[in-house]
C-alpha cells in the first residue's frame, strides 16, 4: 500500500511529523510511506524544512493520499496549476485531510455533498465551497475523510490503517503512543517496541474492498 502526505510551504509542523510517525509505525506487507510536493523541499510555519521523495502526481496512483494543513492550504486551494497535478479518485482511493487540509479537498471537488470538519479558523472558508461543516473530531464519507484539531491526526490515520491493514493494526498502532499509564503499560515493551521498529518500504498494493469502517472516532 502506498500512503503519501502532501505537504507545501507553510505547513503546520506536527500533522504532517504526527501522521507520519504513526504511519511509519505499521508492519504490513507493501506499505510505503512518502511525502510529496512540488519543491525538493518544503517549510512549516516555524522555519522547519522537510526533504519531499516525489512529485505531487504520484498521488494520483497511491492508494492513499493525505493532505496537511497550514496556512499554506489558503493559497493552493485557489492555485488552479497546483490543483491540476491532481486526478484523484475515491472510488480506488482513500482521501482524506487534517484541519485546513479539507480546504484542498473541496477546491477538488471531492467533498461536494458531503459533511466535513475543520480548523475553525478555516470553517468560514470551507463553507465558502458549499461544503456543510461539522463541529466533529473526525467525519468519513466512503473513502473521504476530514479531521480536524491537531491531535485528531489519530483518528485520520486509525481510519487509513483500518481500511487497509485491519483493526487489529489500528488498536496497536495507536496503543503506542498514549501515554504510560493511561492506556500505555511497561508490561508493553516488548510489543511496543515492534511496533515502534516497523513501517517498511515496498512496492504499492492495491485497496481492498469498500466497506463501512468499524473505527468511526468519538
Amino acid at each position: 500500500m502506498d500512503v503519501v502526505i502532501v505537504a507545501f510551504d507553510d505547513f503546520t509542523d506536527v500533522d504532517v511529523f504526527f501522521m507520519w510517525d504513526l504511519l511509519k509505525r505499521v508492519r504490513a506487507p507493501g506499505w510505503s510511506v512518502r511525502i510529496l510536493g512540488d519543491k525538493p523541499h518544503h517549510t512549516s510555519s516555524t522555519g522547519l524544512p522537510v526533504p519531499t521523495h516525489g512529485p505531487l502526481t504520484a498521488a494520483n496512483d497511491a492508494g492513499v493520499v493525505l493532505f496537511t494543513s497550514g496556512l499554506g492550504t489558503r493559497a493552493k486551494c485557489q492555485d488552479a496549476d497546483w490543483l491540476a497535478h491532481f486526478r484523484l479518485d475515491p472510488s480506488r482511493q482513500l482521501v482524506g485531510s487534517m484541519c485546513s487540509g479539507a480546504l484542498i479537498l473541496a477546491a477538488l471537488g471531492l467533498l461536494d455533498g458531503k459533511q466535513a470538519t475543520t480548523y475553525p479558523s478555516a470553517k468560514r472558508r470551507l463553507e465558502g465551497f458549499g461544503v456543510e461543516v461539522v463541529e466533529r473530531p473526525f467525519v468519513a464519507e466512503g473513502n473521504v475523510a476530514t479531521a480536524a484539531g491537531c491531535l485528531a491526526v489519530q483518528y485520520l490515520v486509525g481510519w487509513v490503517i483500518e481500511r487497509t491493514v485491519g483493526e487489529e493494526a489500528r488498536a496497536e498502532v495507536l496503543r503506542s503512543v498514549q501515554p504510560v499509564g493511561e492506556g500505555l503499560s511497561f508490561e508493553e515493551a516488548e510489543q511496543v517496541q515492534q511496533v515502534y521498529a516497523g513501517g517498511g518500504r515496498a512496492d504499492p498494493g492495491a485497496l481492498p474492498e469498500r466497506g463501512q469502517p468499524s473505527f468511526v472516532g468519538p
